[in-house]
């Protein structure tokens, strides 16, 4: 099988559970806290998922035959790798001006939600997947000993659960300006958009089966708006049609207002 033949199975198939490669003397306590089997060496099938140590970061990886760099959540390389100014995430909800309060309730790798930290916003990451939750809170660990990404790290926490959960538990005073979505969605794994590293995360995860049902929660639960992210030219989620949407070459923000920010 050729590596690209691999590639797009990996990417076409359901989330699959991962194993914890024995690396570091934390693996056994990661293989007990996360209810994953640990073992010494990498399985003989092409497309499992292994999470492991690499140095001082926690990454996903594929067996060393797929010749694929492993996946972590690196918020210095997001921070080096910005273009300000071309952001339409930031416009989509609201500019950096209002500094809003965000859950991002799809949080995924969290480069979304990084950027948003960057422009101002105070975001809440929601995570259900426990391995994706746990690379998520070592890029914020390492993030918060980096002299560079200490004050954008500050500004960001993280839920492990269900974003549902998690919104419709929420306090009345304690819901955010914004709830941010970007669903995961099927797409051929021959898509040139599609990047290597993100197959194997959605090889990990899986499609979003709530999206649907995640949009009614948070359009009760946003103060002022909520923002879906999808392909340029994906249906609208949950066949709603937002009031505006901008977008790019690559990506749709679709906005659904609910308050206008205070001027």
């Amino acid at each position: 099988m050729t590596h690209s033949a691999i590639a797009d199975r990996i990417f076409v198939t359901a989330a699959s559970t991962p194993l914890v490669l024995n690396t570091t003397s934390s693996s056994a306590e990661l293989a007990q806290r996360l209810g994953l089997r640990l073992v010494d060496d990498w399985s003989e099938q092409a497309d499992q998922v292994h999470v492991f140590y690499e140095g001082d970061r926690l990454v996903i990886g594929l067996p060393p035959v797929n010749r694929e760099h492993p996946v972590a959540v690196d918020f210095e390389l997001a921070l080096r790798n910005r273009h300000p100014g071309k952001e339409l995430l930031i416009k989509a909800v609201g500019g950096s001006r209002n500094r809003a309060s965000v859950v991002d309730a799809t949080a995924g790798l969290g480069r979304d939600s990084f950027l948003m930290a960057s422009h101002g916003c105070t975001v809440t990451m929601c995570e259900r997947m426990p391995v994706v939750a746990a690379l998520l809170a070592d890029g914020l660990r390492r993030a918060k000993g980096a002299d560079e990404c200490f004050e954008i790290a500050e500004r960001m926490g993280l839920h492990q659960g269900s974003a549902l959960d998690f919104l419709t538990g929420l306090a009345e005073d304690d819901c955010p300006d914004v709830v941010y979505l970007d669903p995961m969605f099927p797409v051929s794994g021959k898509s040139a958009l599609v990047k290597k590293e993100m197959r194997l995360f959605h090889s990990l995860v899986g499609l979003d089966e709530d999206s649907d049902a995640l949009l009614d929660v948070a359009l009760q639960r946003a103060r002022h708006r909520v923002v879906v992210k999808r392909p340029p030219k994906a249906p609208y989620l949950a066949e709603r049609k937002p009031q505006l949407s901008v977008a790019g070459k690559a990506v749709r923000f679709d906005i659904y207002p609910l308050k206008a920010f205070a001027k």
